[in-house]
């Protein structure tokens, strides 16, 4: 029977934990002040999704913020009736989308998208007389 190799013990992190956060961010301070403004969220629920986004779970966002883990989930809760969203990965879906189709578009720069070019396409319409 084949398994597939997951981390050992050998490739723990310097923290203990065998897998890694990803060290990358999708989005900065301008991006967070256009969320929190477009969905009304507190400086607290905007610290809890800031969080959220960069991986942590809600232990260790309570642990961080030194609040109650029932806190944390009643900010999730807030958050995903505003946005209306019911994960974790929507909800991170939905900010990116949000802040790369802004209206105002403050100077947005998504590492994701930056570097893409949207194709050139022509509509060509069928003739409109055929004999």
């Amino acid at each position: 029977m084949y398994l597939p190799k997951y981390p050992t013990v050998n490739n723990e992190t310097d923290n203990g934990s065998v897998f890694e956060r990803p060290r990358i961010s999708l989005l900065n301070e301008e991006h967070w002040f256009y969320i929190r403004k477009q969905y009304c969220m507190s400086p607290r629920e905007l610290q809890v999704a800031k969080l959220v986004c960069q991986g942590f779970n809600n232990e260790e966002i309570a642990g961080n913020l030194k609040i109650k883990h029932g806190t944390i989930k009643t900010h999730m809760r807030n958050i995903y009736r505003r946005v209306r969203v019911k994960n974790k990965i929507e909800m991170l879906l939905r900010f990116v989308d949000n802040v790369a189709n802004s209206p105002t578009r403050p100077e947005i720069d998504l590492p994701l998208t930056s570097n893409i070019k949207k194709p050139n396409m022509t509509i060509i319409s069928p003739p409109s007389d055929v004999s």
